[in-house]
């Protein structure tokens, strides 16, 4: 007989109601897990749109960043250097003790009030020079009239190089008619308080205009004031103009600082000193460089051992 082949056990089938558990729970953890990652997808673009909109923000709106002003160009200075012919004769013999006279004009201020605050502080009788219609003319005036200093306006005149450069607010024009220029005169004039005096700012076309400087001159003289010749050319007829109008006048006889070097600014101060002693006075012109304060600051012990320290009315004349 044929042996029966022994049975082998069915597994156990999982319940329906099991089945339907792990489904569930599978189900369920899928949905945590692209929750969980949505979530994190979400707080990463967050991120990025807030580093993006600080860093777009930052350079548009700073805080409380200072108002900037366009400082213009200071100064046109001659291509090469004028000599000025001295209008005075070398003065008679004296004691030698007796001293020359300087006097040192700090022109192209009412940008920058706190480098006129340094040289307000030295002890020396120096001129401030303000241009017209300027943000801080009347105060920088203010301050430098109340210390005792002297006051005068740099007159805006127009270089042979306009308009590709611009002498600034209030500037005399070659194109003004008589009354313009006179009107413009008037007003730049009435803008800076305490104005003892005029010396021009550029101005190497419309000091060679022997008309309209007649015009400017006349004005001068209604009003009292002297010019001193900044002499931006060496074609500049302001002398005879004052001599024909009888203004009291001078000419710039070194600029101290056109080269921004201390040793430069120093040997153009001795050059100034060396011309005092030769005339026995001299017009020495700088600007508001913080180079210059910090040369002039050092010098002025030296200055004084050599010369006398004036205001610029001390050393202008009537000519002839």
């Amino acid at each position: 007989m044929a042996k029966k082949k022994p049975s082998q056990k069915k597994r156990p089938r999982k319940t329906a109601s099991k089945t339907r558990k792990q489904n569930h729970l599978t189900t369920y953890l899928l949905k945590a897990f692209t929750g969980i990652g949505v979530l994190i997808v979400l707080v990463v673009l967050a991120a990025l749109v807030a580093h993006h909109m600080i860093s777009r923000k930052s350079p548009l709106e700073p805080v409380a960043k200072p108002q900037t002003i366009n400082i213009p160009r200071f100064e046109i200075y001659p291509k090469e250097e004028i000599i000025p012919r001295k209008i005075i004769p070398k003065p008679t013999p004296t004691l030698p003790e007796q001293l020359p006279k300087i006097a040192i004009i700090v022109d192209d201020l009412g940008y920058d009030k706190y480098i006129v605050e340094k040289f307000l502080a030295l002890d020396a009788a120096l001129t401030f020079s303000v241009l017209p219609h300027i943000p801080y003319q009347k105060r920088i005036a203010n301050a430098a009239f109340e210390k005792g200093f002297e006051i005068m306006l740099h007159l805006p005149m127009e270089p042979d190089e306009f308009p590709k450069i611009d002498p600034g607010p209030g500037a005399l024009l070659s194109s003004m008619s008589p009354d313009e220029l006179i009107d413009q005169l008037n007003k730049n004039i009435d803008t800076v308080p305490f104005v003892k005096g005029v010396n021009n700012h550029m101005g190497s076309k419309m000091t060679k205009i022997s008309t309209q400087l007649y015009q400017i001159f006349s004005v001068l003289k209604k009003r009292n004031l002297f010019f001193i010749d900044s002499l931006t050319t060496t074609e500049s007829l302001c002398k005879p103009s004052a001599r024909l109008l009888r203004v009291p006048f001078a000419q710039r006889d070194v600029f101290l600082d056109h080269i921004q070097d201390p040793d430069f600014i120093h040997q153009q101060f001795n050059r100034l000193i060396q011309i005092a002693e030769t005339h026995g006075e001299a017009i020495g012109i700088a600007h508001p460089y913080h180079v210059t304060f910090e040369v002039l600051s050092k010098l002025i012990p030296e200055l004084k051992k050599k010369a006398i320290l004036v205001p610029a009315s001390e050393v202008v004349h009537i000519i002839g």
